[in-house]
């Protein structure tokens, strides 16, 4: 009975100018006759779609459902993702109501002449409704007067994501739906199933991320000219770090271990030790400027990664470093044995000049001391301060002397060959250490 109805109201929109027809009432302006369908008028008489259902009283139940259909890109640079939606809406409409137990199917166009709510998306930069071939609507009717509406929507929303992790962090988003217009005196919006009223997130295949788990809430949203009421659907998104183990960890770890090469190599092959330290350095700079690159809106944030490539870049700056001051130490120790190989008449006139050399600093030490009281010299040997002839701030001098001429010697390399030997212990259990805290910060904290 209602299809006829429905058919009828169709022929309506094709009558000539002289009829009018609209969802309240069918009316001829020339003549006082009416045709109608026995019935029809009960269905649409009075029917007003700027008013809701109960207006001025209850509040309407509207109940939601989504169907996720995909997630296609999530940016991190931008902080959102966008997202292709099939959002479910059921209501009831009383003044909708007709006998019998069918439900129909109604041309989408018609949507125009009902009572729809007002439902937005919370924190949406761009949304549209797909529209090929037709505007991708569903309007189903039941006897009851239940209304089911559903559209297909792309958008895009805001989610902010903490990067402090990056790439081992778990993002939280939300999907949050809200009334526009309508407060919670008007509508209230609930979830159809709960939980069960969210369906394909556990079957998206994501590129970056894995969808750990979701749940659904129901809120309200406090403003100014009202409480409104607000569904959200929270879902938490795992990275995926097995790319970039391959892409950024395995190879800036390499590079650490190739800078450990240098030290098999002795201290006389300049080329060779330098050659290999400033690659490494030079890699290792260009490996970070590529994982930053990917990125390059929030390089604000200190990420996990960052931090495990500037720990790489300082142990392979740190054997550059250790080769210079290795090389360095030898070279003083090869200038200090040379003296005891040169001539004897060579050794007399140098021995000559230290002589006056000492004479000349001797005086003028003393006479430092008499001018300055902050000026402290740093001697060769430790000097005994428990002399009784001493002044106090002499006293004082010579025990600042003594310390840091022992703070220096425990910094004096006696033997430069050890220091190679050393580092190639040092060097691969300082690194390992700091990998077990790195990794369990991360994975665990």
């Amino acid at each position: 009975m209602f299809c006829r109805y429905f058919c009828f109201f169709s022929l309506c929109l094709f009558l000539p100018i002289q009829r009018r027809c609209s969802l309240g009432h069918v009316s001829n302006l020339q003549s006082s006759d009416t045709t109608s369908l026995p019935g029809f008028e009960n269905l649409t008489m009075g029917y007003n779609k700027y008013l809701r259902p109960y207006f001025g009283g209850q509040p309407v139940q509207i109940a939601m459902s989504l169907d996720i259909a995909s997630i296609s890109s999530i940016s991190e640079s931008d902080m959102d993702y966008t997202a292709t939606i099939y959002l479910q809406q059921r209501w009831t409409d009383p003044r909708l109501v007709f006998h019998g137990n069918k439900s129909f199917s109604l041309d989408a166009r018609l949507v125009e002449l009902l009572w729809v709510p007002d439902t937005y998306i919370v924190e949406s930069k761009r949304s549209f409704l797909h529209d090929v071939t037709v505007g991708n609507r569903l309007i189903r009717l039941f006897s009851n007067g239940t209304i089911l509406y559903a559209l297909r929507i792309t958008t895009t929303v805001a989610c902010n994501m903490d990067l402090s992790k990056y790439p081992m962090d778990t993002q939280t988003c939300r999907l949050q739906l809200e009334s526009w217009g309508y407060d919670e005196n008007d509508v209230v919006f609930t979830w159809l199933k709960g939980n069960d009223s969210v369906h394909g997130l556990e079957k998206l295949q994501l590129s970056q991320y894995t969808v750990e788990r979701y749940y659904t809430l129901v809120s309200k949203s406090q403003q100014e000219t009202g409480s409104y009421p607000r569904l959200i659907l929270q879902f938490e998104l795992r990275r995926n770090v097995l790319y970039f183990i391959l892409e950024t960890y395995v190879p800036s770890t390499l590079l650490v271990m190739l800078s450990w090469v240098s030290f098999w190599i002795t201290l006389d092959s300049v080329p060779a030790r330098t050659c290999i330290g400033v690659t490494t350095v030079l890699s290792m700079t260009t490996l970070m400027i590529g994982s930053r690159s990917s990125l390059s809106k929030t390089n604000c944030f200190i990420k996990a990664i960052d931090v495990y490539l500037g720990i790489c870049f300082s142990f392979i700056f740190g054997a550059l470093v250790e080769y210079a001051m290795a090389h360095y130490s030898s070279s003083q120790k090869c200038a200090a044995k040379a003296p005891q190989e040169q001539p004897a008449n060579e050794l007399t006139k140098e021995m000559e000049e230290v002589n006056i050399s000492n004479i000349l600093n001797s005086s003028i030490t003393s006479y430092k001391q008499k001018i300055s009281f902050t000026s402290i010299e740093i001697s060769s040997d430790n000097v005994n301060c428990s002399d009784l002839t001493m002044k106090t701030h002499e006293k004082i001098k010579c025990v600042l002397r003594n310390k840091m001429h022992r703070i220096i010697g425990y910094f004096t390399i006696q033997n430069p060959s050890n220091v190679d030997h050393y580092s190639k212990l040092l060097f691969p259990l300082f690194f390992m250490l700091v990998n077990v805290f790195y990794w369990a910060y991360y994975l665990y904290f």
